[in-house]
């Protein structure tokens, strides 16, 4: 008998609600199970994880196979007709230890999703960190009250959640305690956090509360934010605290206003561009990345060259590129599509673009001073999240100070400097 083996699909969010399922599934003693915590962004992520789910049974056909994730919970009914499949469960039910109670004893329906909308509490168990990994990720927030025309994920994670600040500081805390030197916060719509708390606190408070009740955390840093949703108090946050790592990535997903108003987005070209400006003239060693998507629906050529050209004009780096991927259900996939290959080949476009803003950003770091985070022997990241290349021996978490010697296939080069 042996405990089971996780495969995670997606978000930072669901690397963390792993970790909580693998402790969960632990202290309920199952075993002989494989579980897939699945993605629904795009429907490729959904067909990777159907890819994976057979695979695991060819190689594990006497297992548990449990599917849980975004996609069980918005295509159960698909997922459990999976003959590869023996039990679907939902993204609520995943995080209750009373289901992973009765999979230990073999008992409970085939499918156990129950309605995500009736979500009203983020719930957020304390971890230990997620397992080798030199950065511990810390959930703060779930669900999304917004209704981008593209986006299936409301209807996986239900409305959004906060998790209220001193639970934060005490994970973080936790993290800290265990020797963990850089701690991300997560979410599903991060600049979200506190509208249902008491008081109604921004995303602004919790950074600044972490910043200064947890004075022994070296280095925080924020996974992707909305810019038009960002309080004052985050932005001076941003510009004036070094602990905050200069990294930020931003849910923009195109640069054309009148596509922005088909996706219902709530910012426009100007509000990002702006936004930008803003904080790289109070920090002027921040970096940007971004999600953008190409192909959305009734995008002309001049539509997809306003994106082309967002690249430039917010001086985004690292680039999170999707041609775009019709769900279901969305408001978007009823709209005119544009051709399948027409949005790969403008993705590619703007994949090279990105690329290219990559290889000047490494350019300008040559002969600097930066402080690197130990990923694993050899391999760690900077402070604005470049991957750097380096001799010597560090231990994976720890954190040193280098001079930035060049670059090779995209990867600074370093040397440690002596101490």
């Amino acid at each position: 008998m042996k405990a089971p083996d996780f495969s995670t699909f997606g978000c930072r969010l669901n690397s963390y609600e792993t970790e909580v399922m693998e402790n969960l599934a632990k202290d309920a003693g199952l075993e002989d199970a494989v579980v897939v915590n699945t993605c629904a962004v795009t429907g490729e992520a959904v067909r990777q994880a159907r890819q994976h789910i057979r695979r695991l049974r060819r190689s594990n056909p006497d297992a548990k196979v449990i599917v849980t994730g975004c996609a069980a919970q918005t295509e159960s009914d698909s997922f459990a007709k999976m003959p590869e499949v023996d039990l679907v469960l939902g993204n609520a039910d995943k995080m209750k230890p009373e289901a992973w109670a009765d999979l230990a004893k073999r008992g409970g329906k085939q499918v156990q999703v129950s309605d995500i909308m009736a979500e009203t509490r983020a719930v957020a168990p304390l971890v230990n960190g997620l397992g080798s990994r030199a950065r511990a990720y810390v959930q703060v927030q779930n669900g999304c009250d917004h209704r981008c025309t593209f986006c299936i994920i409301p209807f996986g994670r239900g409305n959004s959640r906060s998790v209220p600040v001193d639970h934060v500081i005490e994970q973080v805390q936790r993290l800290v305690d265990r020797g963990f030197n850089e701690v991300v916060l997560t979410g599903v719509d991060l600049t979200s956090w506190g509208a249902d708390l008491d008081g109604a606190p921004r995303l602004g408070d919790l950074v600044n509360a972490i910043i200064r009740r947890v004075p022994d955390l070296p280095r925080l840093r924020l996974s992707s934010i909305d810019s038009i949703e960002a309080d004052p108090l985050l932005i001076e946050v941003i510009s004036g605290e070094t602990r905050l790592m200069p990294h930020l990535h931003l849910s923009l997903q195109h640069g054309d206003n009148m596509i922005l108003k088909r996706m219902k987005r709530r910012h426009s070209r100007e509000d990002a561009i702006a936004f930008c400006e803003t904080v790289r003239a109070a920090r002027p060693e921040v970096v940007f990345g971004a999600d953008i998507i190409a192909g959305f629906p009734t995008e002309t050529d001049e539509m997809f060259d306003n994106s082309a050209k967002l690249i430039a004009d917010c001086g985004l780096t690292w680039m999170h590129v999707f041609p775009f991927s019709a769900r279901k259900g969305t408001p978007a996939a009823r709209m005119p599509q544009v051709p399948g290959d027409v949005g790969k080949r403008r993705a590619s476009v703007l994949r090279d673009l990105g690329q290219a803003q990559v290889r000047r950003h490494l350019d300008a770091m040559q002969g600097m001073t930066c402080s690197i985070l130990v990923e694993k022997p050899g391999v760690g990241r900077t402070e604005s999240f470049a991957l750097t290349r380096f001799s010597g021996d560090h231990e994976p978490g720890s954190i040193f100070r280098a001079k930035i010697t060049g670059q090779e296939n995209g990867r600074l080069t370093a040397e440690a400097l002596s101490s």
